[in-house]
This record gives C-alpha cells, sequence and structure tokens, in this order.
C-alpha cells in the first residue's frame, strides 16, 4: 500500500516523543478538540529543518496547521472516519505501523546478525512460481503444491530448469519467465520476500529447494551462485535512447552516436557537459548523469549488463566504453564505490530494517509469552473448549453448524483481568472451518484455538500501543488524518474542480486576464555545439534553395551530434535560451547561452494575446482548485469552532 504522503505534513516521525513534563498546555482547539503544545512541536519540527521560534514564524505555521486540522475536523464531522474503505486502509496502516512494537527484541539480535551475514554474500537464484493466494482453500493450496513438486520432479529427472520455467504451457507462472528463464540475478538480504529470501540462502549451489510459501504463491530455487557482495555504487552514465531490440550488432542509429559520445570522452572532453548536450534520460540530464545508488543493501536494482559493468569499473571517475541494455546504449562513469560497513556501524539500520520486515514475525511467538507473563495469563481453555468438542459435528466442515445453540460465554482465557470468552472465538471457528478440514475436530479446535490465542493477545497489546508508546499515537494520527484529509479534498476541490465543467468555464471567463501569452515566435531553432559549426550553419541558411534538412545534412556529415532542429511556437520568456534577445523575422544572428550556440529563423513574431480555454485548461483547473478550497476553508471557519492560545504558542522555543 502506498500512501498520499504529499497531503500528510510529513509522515514519517523524525523524533522520537519523551514526556514534556507533567503541563502540556494545549495551544489550538477546534470544535473542543485540543491539540497540546507538544503534539503542535512535534510536527512543527517535522516540517521545518531549521525552526524559528519568533512571532511571525510561529503565527504562520498555526495559520497552515489549522487550515489542515480544519479540513480534517471537517471529515470528522461528515463521517468520513467510518468509510468502509478507509477504515480498511488505515487499519491496515496500523498493522503495519505496530509490527516493530510486535516482536521479541532478545530474538531480533539473531535476525539482525543473519540480515548482515546476507548483506556481506550475495546470492544468485533462479525461481519457478505455481500461484496461490494466501488465504486459498485447502484443496487450491494442494493442487499448487502438487504442481510445483511435479515441475521439481521433472527437473531433477533431467529437464533443464530455465526450460522448464520458461515454458509457455505448464511452466512457471511469473510471468517474466519467458524473458529470464526464472533468473533473478544476484540479491542480498531485503531485496525479496523474506520466506524466499530465507530459502534461497538455505539451499545450496546447483541445488533446488522444497517449495517455498510466499504470499505469491509456491516457488522452487535454484541457487546458482554465491559470492561476496559488491558493496554499493553511485554512478552517472550518459543514455542515447534506441528502438532497436535484440543482438548490439544490428544496424543502430543510437550506437553511432554513443560512439562518438566516447571518442569525445577518450579525447578529453567533460563527462557532465556531454551528459548535458546528448543524454536521453530526463531525469538526469539536468545533474550530470548521476543515478541513485545501488547494490548491497539498497532497495535500486538494475538490469544486470549495466550492473556488471558498473562494479567492473576500478576507480572513481573511470568510464565504461558503450554498453547496451533494454532502454538503448550507456556510457557509464563510477562516481563513488562503497565496501560494506562493519557490523556495528550497519546494526541500528538493520534493527530498523528488521523490526518492520515480515522476518520479525517468527520472533512472535517468544513475544506472546513474554506479553503473557506481563499481563498474568489465565488459561481458561479447558472447560472453555469443552462445549465445542462435544457439540461441533460434520456439519461444522460445511460451514453450516449452528452456533446459536451456545447460549453461555464461559472465558477461554484471561489477560490483563479481560475475559476472552468463547463467543469471540466463535467468530473465529466461523472463519476457519475449511482450515483444518482433513482433521479430527477436537484436533483442529486446538488448532484454531491455538492461532486465536496468539491472535487475541497481540490484538490486545497492539491497542494498548498508543497510551505505551506516545510516538506511534503520532504516527497514527497522522496516517488517520492524513487518509482523512486525501478522501475529503479529492470531493470538495480536486474532483468537483474537474466534474464543475461550467463552474470552471465561469471562473475562467471571470479571470481571462491570467492566462495570456507572452510574446511568442513561430520558428526553426537550430541548436549547435561548436561556434565553428554554428558559423557554418549560419552561412549555409542564407542559401536560398538549402532546406533546413540539407543544412543539418551537411553540417552533421557522418555525426549524428554536431546540430539539431526544432520547429513550433515558442514562448520567448517561458524558454530559457530565448530569454533577453532580440528577434527579427527571418534568419536571425548566432548566439551563445549555457555552451550552445543557436541560429533562430523566425516565420512570424506573435504579439501577447489572450488564451482561449482550451489552451490553458490545466492551469485554469488547477486555479479554479485553490479557488475552492479558499471558499471551502473560509466556510468552514465559520462553521467550525477555532480557538488558538497565542500566550501559549509564543513560549515555545523559550
Amino acid at each position: 500500500m502506498m500512501i498520499k504522503n504529499i497531503f500528510f505534513l510529513t509522515l514519517f516521525l523524525i523524533i522520537s516523543l519523551t514526556s514534556f513534563g507533567q503541563s502540556d498546555p494545549v495551544v489550538l482547539s477546534i470544535d473542543g478538540k485540543e491539540i497540546t503544545k507538544s503534539e503542535f512541536l512535534q510536527i512543527y519540527l517535522k516540517n521545518n529543518k531549521n525552526p524559528k521560534y519568533d512571532k511571525e514564524s510561529l503565527d504562520e505555521y498555526i495559520q497552515l496547521f489549522t487550515r489542515f486540522k480544519l479540513k480534517v475536523a471537517e471529515a470528522e464531522a461528515l463521517g468520513y472516519d467510518t468509510m468502509p474503505k478507509l477504515v480498511t486502509e488505515l487499519n491496515g496502516y496500523k498493522k503495519q505501523l505496530a509490527l516493530p512494537y510486535l516482536i521479541d527484541s532478545t530474538q531480533n539480535e539473531e535476525l539482525v546478525k543473519q540480515a548482515y551475514y546476507r548483506t556481506k554474500n550475495e546470492i544468485r537464484a533462479s525461481h519457478i512460481l505455481i500461484k496461490v493466494a494466501p488465504k486459498a482453500l485447502p484443496k487450491d493450496t494442494l493442487i499448487a503444491y502438487n504442481k510445483i513438486m511435479a515441475l521439481r520432479k521433472r527437473i531433477l529427472e533431467g529437464e533443464e530448469f530455465s526450460t522448464v520455467a520458461a515454458a509457455k504451457s505448464g511452466g512457471s507462472e511469473d510471468p517474466s519467465a519467458i524473458q529470464n528463464k526464472g533468473d533473478l540475478g544476484f540479491f542480498t538480504a531485503f531485496q525479496m520476500v523474506y520466506p524466499f529470501e530465507d530459502g534461497a540462502y538455505n539451499t545450496e549451489v546447483c541445488e533446488i529447494s522444497m517449495p517455498v510459501r510466499t504470499r505469491f504463491g509456491y516457488h522452487i530455487i535454484k541457487v546458482t551462485g554465491k559470492r561476496e557482495a559488491r558493496g554499493t555504487i553511485e554512478t552517472a552514465h550518459i543514455m542515447i535512447a534506441s528502438s532497436v531490440k535484440g543482438s548490439a550488432s544490428k544496424k543502430d542509429p543510437a550506437k553511432a552516436e554513443i560512439d562518438e559520445i566516447y571518442q569525445m570522452l577518450l579525447d578529453g572532453k567533460s563527462f557532465e557537459e556531454l551528459v548535458a548536450k546528448y543524454s536521453d534520460d530526463p531525469s538526469t540530464k539536468k545533474k550530470g548523469g548521476i543515478l541513485p545508488a545501488f547494490g548491497s543493501g539498497t532497495t535500486t536494482r538494475m538490469v544486470p549488463e549495466f550492473e556488471n559493468t558498473a562494479f567492473a569499473l576500478k576507480n572513481d571517475g573511470d568510464f565504461s566504453e558503450p554498453i547496451k541494455t533494454q532502454y538503448g546504449w550507456h556510457i557509464i562513469k563510477r562516481i563513488k564505490w562503497y565496501p560494506i560497513p562493519s557490523f556495528e556501524a550497519m546494526k541500528a539500520e538493520l534493527e530498523s530494517k528488521v523490526a518492520k520486515d515480515e522476518r520479525s514475525k517468527t520472533t512472535q511467538n517468544s513475544f506472546v509469552e513474554k506479553l503473557k507473563v506481563e499481563y498474568k495469563f489465565k488459561d481458561k481453555s479447558k472447560k472453555g473448549l469443552k462445549w465445542f468438542k462435544e457439540n461441533l459435528d460434520s456439519t461444522y466442515y460445511k460451514g453450516k453448524f449452528d452456533f446459536t445453540q451456545l447460549t453461555t460465554d464461559k472465558p477461554i482465557f484471561i489477560l490483563d483481568k479481560v475475559s476472552f470468552g468463547q463467543k469471540k472465538f466463535v467468530e473465529s471457528l466461523s472463519l476457519n472451518f475449511r482450515t483444518f478440514a482433513t482433521e479430527d475436530i477436537s484436533v483442529a479446535i486446538d488448532k484454531i484455538y491455538e492461532i486465536w490465542e496468539k491472535k487475541m493477545i497481540l490484538e490486545y497489546e497492539e491497542s494498548k500501543l498508543p497510551s505505551k508508546y506516545p510516538a506511534y499515537k503520532a504516527l497514527i494520527t497522522e496516517y488517520h488524518d492524513g487518509i482523512l484529509l486525501y478522501e475529503i479534498m479529492s470531493d470538495k476541490v480536486w474532483n468537483k474542480a474537474m466534474i464543475d465543467t461550467t463552474g470552471l468555464k465561469t471562473f475562467f471567463e471571470n479571470n481571462r486576464g491570467n492566462y495570456v501569452w507572452g510574446e511568442r515566435i513561430d520558428a526553426q531553432i537550430y541548436e549547435v555545439y561548436t561556434l565553428e559549426d554554428a558559423n557554418n550553419a549560419y552561412k549555409l541558411l542564407q542559401v536560398d534553395t538549402l532546406t533546413g534538412n540539407r543544412v543539418i545534412k551537411m553540417i552533421n556529415g557522418e555525426s549524428n551530434l554536431k546540430i539539431k532542429q526544432r520547429k513550433g511556437k515558442f514562448d520567448i520568456n517561458k524558454t530559457a535560451y530565448l530569454n533577453n534577445q532580440d528577434f527579427k523575422v527571418g534568419l536571425n544572428k548566432v548566439y551563445e547561452t549555457e555552451g550552445k550556440y543557436y541560429i533562430i529563423v523566425v516565420n512570424k513574431i506573435l504579439p501577447a494575446a489572450q488564451k482561449e480555454f482550451s489552451e490553458c485548461k490545466g492551469s485554469a483547473t488547477s486555479d479554479y482548485q485553490n479557488h475552492l478550497e479558499e471558499e471551502w476553508l473560509e466556510e468552514l471557519s465559520k462553521k467550525h469552532t477555532v480557538v488558538i492560545n497565542k500566550e501559549e504558542l509564543y513560549k515555545i522555543g523559550q
């Protein structure tokens, strides 16, 4: 799940909430709901890296904070917090956020050490997947298990793993297997779901694992290699996009371009300048080609040919020969290589990752035992389960048993003086009648009870987390507010502006003066990379019989990089390389900006003019949304009672 974090006033807690003393005065209340000084300060610090505590700064932020809380208050007043889809979404986040608090920290230390070993040692594996849903019926689970075992048997009897994986019928159900034949490349800790990672690391090289169950289904894993981790690397690249697929030996215009750029690098040209001039990767073009770091311990992965080439570079600053990937041609430059840090240096990071990862669930059994001691657990299951063992019959396995026959609610266990009785257990029995359908009734009840007892104890502890851990409470509040904010803003502002076409056009007509074209030119623009080529192109463009395309061919010759052309209408003030130039109709003289040379052939100078609605619908819609939001906030300020305690507000930071 991916939360709409842009609207959440920053979702991740940077500071730990500790006691702010006996007195925690109220700085803001909305309809009587109080926000204390500590709550406000915690959010203020998260959203201000360099916080200021002067009157002006605090007034500015309390205004923003009040607007935010007003929207949330309105959402609650309208019942958004009871909408099933939002309740489900928030409960999902609560489960994720609670996980680090529901583990055995002592046993987690072993998982941290395991994670460090796996971070230092990469493994390469291939897999075959047979899909099965996490809550599939036993018969469907058995069918999937038998399928994966049949595939394993074929491989053990001599068929190639890759051939079986890539088979279009009767092979792996991972869609990527047709291309990669099941090969996942090298990976380390945290780069796969934990059951898969664990299965792979516990399989010897060249061996085939027994089926491993993950949330995707059953896998068999073949480990094809192990090696010491290569560390983490920062790189930059120049990329020339290519539409030619398959072998690099095929004729590819992009290959000629990348080879020419490579020769420029060999001749001493700046890598960063060549990125800015020629690279087709828009996300890195303006920052020297820099890519996110990848390698051990990161979530970023590159295609194997890119990774292997990058890690083969011996020194910071070295660059590769051109290589081909599915995206095009690349020249890779090594910026910085980092070896795997020591265990001591990584320990805190690994502890955090382990706590948030599903591997931490493996310690929950011991954690539950500790909770039993803490909350003085009393086992009443012998008497509490007796009725079920005496009364359940074969109709239970068909989901048809009549639980209204149960008239008592005897405790099955007591935790923290709270009784967990028979009627609560009925809920679990009703949901799991298929789970142990092959078992004797008494055995099935015992197994379901064991699962239920653990679930109830963990849920009880989860309910106590807000009172035990202020940081957890604050984070839940932010997720709650963020979810409501996104939903009500969608209804009251964003979607409303999209649907209300009449209101939008009326808004546009009332504000036409805000939507005008600046001075534009209808022109052909020639972008050239050396003064000599620019002067030559300028001379050629003066020849009436030569077309622009012909001039480009004459200047480029065998190259593809010396000159480029673009045509269209361009806003002079909004196009950086056109700023501060005095254009005339016809051929304009060569000029230089930001290391490039430009020749502009102006067909027509277009004066400032009113935009039509179709020409500015996007910006008008955005402005209309802002207008609707301001109107809505004015309504909310009248509807809800807001009290700001400025005396206490101004004491913050003192």
